[in-house]
């Protein structure tokens, strides 16, 4: 049984892996078999189709990128500087893969979702649900920070959702640059932005 579940597992790790770092039209099953070193027929044992790997690697990845979430906006860190953390954190995530492969590769949920949102119904539902995960401790952080006076009464969810789409688009760009240091440059203007002209800090 340890076995199977091994098999599993390198068929998910080498996905994510070639996924991320390239696309999902320029991966096939016979690359992501080679590398995990399994047959075809072990691939379809566990997954009836490439669409439902890749659903498997993106409830991996959502429940990694959960758990980064979970340290950086602890409850006991001052809300707006939660916000921070996250992006250092990204941003430390980032150098420390294009050390590895020269190449910053963004975030994966939104690699996919630029490549298949117009494709595959099923898989941009799962990515819909990935990004309203993501900006439930946006959300939560902001309501904090005005129920505390470090923000004006700002309509939050819309703010929150406004928040995770400047974070994506700013990864977007540091990708194309392949510049990490633009996730810290401009994502620390995330709270400046949040706040009316005059008052930022």
């Amino acid at each position: 049984m340890g076995r199977v579940s091994e098999a599993r597992q390198r068929i998910l790790e080498s996905a994510r892996g070639l996924i991320y770092s390239r696309s999902y039209a320029g991966v096939g099953v016979q690359e992501i078999c080679e590398r995990a070193g399994v047959k075809k027929g072990s691939f379809y044992h566990f997954f009836p189709s490439k669409r439902d790997l890749t659903l498997a690697v993106l409830d991996e990845c959502r429940a990694h990128s959960l758990e980064i979430i979970a340290r950086a906006f602890q409850p006991g860190i001052p809300p707006l500087a939660r916000l921070d953390r996250y992006v250092e954190m990204g941003y430390e995530t980032q150098v420390r893969i294009k050390k590895e492969t020269g190449h910053m590769p963004g975030c994966p949920f939104s690699n996919l979702a630029s490549e298949l949102s117009t494709q595959d119904e099923v898989i941009r539902k799962r990515l819909d649900g990935i990004f309203r995960d993501l900006a439930a401790p946006i959300e939560q952080a902001l309501r904090d920070a005005v129920e505390e006076g470090a923000l004006p009464n700002i309509d939050i969810r819309t703010s929150a959702q406004a928040v995770l789409a400047y974070w994506e688009g700013v990864v977007l760009l540091a990708k194309t640059r392949n510049d990490p240091r633009l996730i810290l440059k401009l994502g620390k203007n995330t709270v400046p932005l949040l706040k009316p002209a005059g008052k930022a800090r």
